[in-house]
């Protein structure tokens, strides 16, 4: 498959609720997008946003400054690549709600990540919020709202008490809060257009989405992530948005952050499968309806989460990604292309299957027990792997710094680093006890009735 792209525009997501780049990266970052074929960016500041006045509390300490959000969109301009900015206003709300000053917009009191719809004060906030980023973001034609994944909505004690009231149900109460946010950007900034994620919509009727007035009001991104994708599937949910009035869509695939909370290194044949899937529900679309498509690239799936794969290690990804939406299909004479843009010898596309041993399982180590031939193979190699490892580490965190804070840098490290290098130090050290200890006559493994 290959061909002219059914996506005239493809947004790369920047999630920087974890490890936000520092500016000077992404400088040299931008460029690499647009000539990979990003036509823009959709970033999610979250806690990295300048808020200012009664919001400044919802800064993380190594938030962006007015003058750097300024330059980033200076150098993506430059670039050219459209921005839009997310907000979250309904879910995924930890980093807002988590603090105290706020806790009582909550709609579940114990837990941070839904907003309550049916207090004043959670539709002023989260529309000073909007104000306050489309400030810095004069002239965005669109701005997501986000409105995904919507936990415990309905569960809180002022839900449940409308809820008891007849034809009142979870469907009308999350449309209603998409519709009065949608609103609020609408009327507050008229040549904005505001886009949501689609989760929260595809299981309510076609009755109740067009009575909603919603579809006259946003536009629903799609998402699915999934290698395995369904095609039908997704063509019937387009032609359900259709009849209920949405007059644009949009799609979402992934490059990174979707495999895994804690994945250190994206698989890119998943990747690449999901988004060529997408490139087959694009075929089945009606001409003109998908605006275009997002790459998402999530950082962390929430704001409490570990890291995942950091941006500098997505992108091979994302450029075999970006690669195969821009020429329809991912043909092998691209490959040469990616390596050449990226700087690499080989892009490896398909995964790496690691051999373990079976001659030093924890079963042995309990019992400090090794064939003497294997201690020669193992010993050499891991004393030499240690010793690289731990030069390399040194020359990891030196080009970390370079891209993020300390604060992520360290956190990266004593999650994906520390427990490999600890790891590594207790094999040597269980070998050295083995190989010190006196070996038993014989294993102390069941008699299989084999010769050895």
């Amino acid at each position: 498959m290959s061909g002219p792209s059914p996506f005239k525009m493809r947004f790369v997501h920047l999630d920087l609720k974890g490890a936000p780049p520092k500016v000077s990266y992404l400088s040299e970052a931008f460029p690499l997008f647009r000539a990979l074929g990003a036509t823009g960016l959709l970033i999610e500041y979250e806690d990295t946003f300048p808020y200012e006045g009664h919001l400044r509390l919802l800064r993380a300490q190594h938030a962006y400054s007015p003058a750097e959000v300024k330059e980033i969109l200076r150098l993506a301009a430059l670039n050219e690549l459209e921005v839009v900015p997310l907000v979250q206003t309904f879910g995924h709300m930890e980093f807002v709600l988590k603090h105290q000053a706020l806790a009582h917009l909550r709609e579940v009191a114990l837990f941070p990540n839904t907003l309550n719809p049916h207090e004043a004060e959670s539709l002023a906030l989260v529309g000073a919020m909007i104000d306050q980023v489309m400030e810095l973001h004069p002239g965005a034609r669109w701005l997501h709202i986000g409105c995904d994944e919507v936990y415990y909505l309905g569960e809180g004690e002022a839900s449940r008490q409308w809820l008891q009231q007849e034809q009142n149900t979870k469907a009308k109460l999350c449309l209603s809060h998409v519709r009065a946010v949608a609103s609020h950007v609408l009327a507050r900034h008229p040549a904005t257009a505001p886009m949501v994620w689609d989760d929260m919509l595809r299981d309510i009727p076609e009755d109740q989405l067009s009575e909603s007035g919603v579809p006259q009001l946003v536009e629903p991104v799609l998402w699915d992530y999934g290698a395995d994708l369904d095609v039908h599937g997704k063509a019937l949910l387009m032609e359900k948005y259709r009849k209920c009035g949405f007059p644009r869509l949009w799609a979402a695939s992934a490059f990174k952050g979707a495999t895994g909370p804690s994945q250190a290194l994206p698989p890119i044949e998943h990747h690449l499968q999901n988004n060529m899937q997408w490139l087959q529900v694009a075929a089945c679309a009606p001409a003109d309806m998908l605006q275009g498509i997002i790459l998402t690239g999530w950082q962390r799936y929430d704001h409490f989460s570990v890291l995942c794969e950091l941006l500098p290690v997505g992108i091979p990804s994302l450029a075999v990604c970006l690669q195969s939406l821009l020429h329809g299909g991912f043909a092998e004479d691209f490959r040469a292309r990616v390596e050449k843009l990226l700087g690499i010898s080989s892009l490896e596309i398909t995964g790496v299957t690691r051999c373990v041993t079976g001659w030093f399982s924890p079963y042995h180590r309990r019992r400090k027990f090794i064939h003497p031939v294997m201690v020669q193979h193992i010993q050499p190699q891991a004393h030499s792997l240690l010793a690289r490892w731990r030069a390399l580490v040194q020359e990891l965190e030196a080009a970390l710094l370079r891209v993020f804070h300390e604060d992520a840098v360290e956190e990266w490290l004593e999650e994906n680093v520390d427990p490999g290098l600890g790891q590594l130090q207790a094999l040597l050290q269980d070998l050295d006890g083995a190989t010190g200890s006196q070996p038993p006559q014989a294993s102390p493994g069941p008699d299989t009735g084999q010769d050895p």
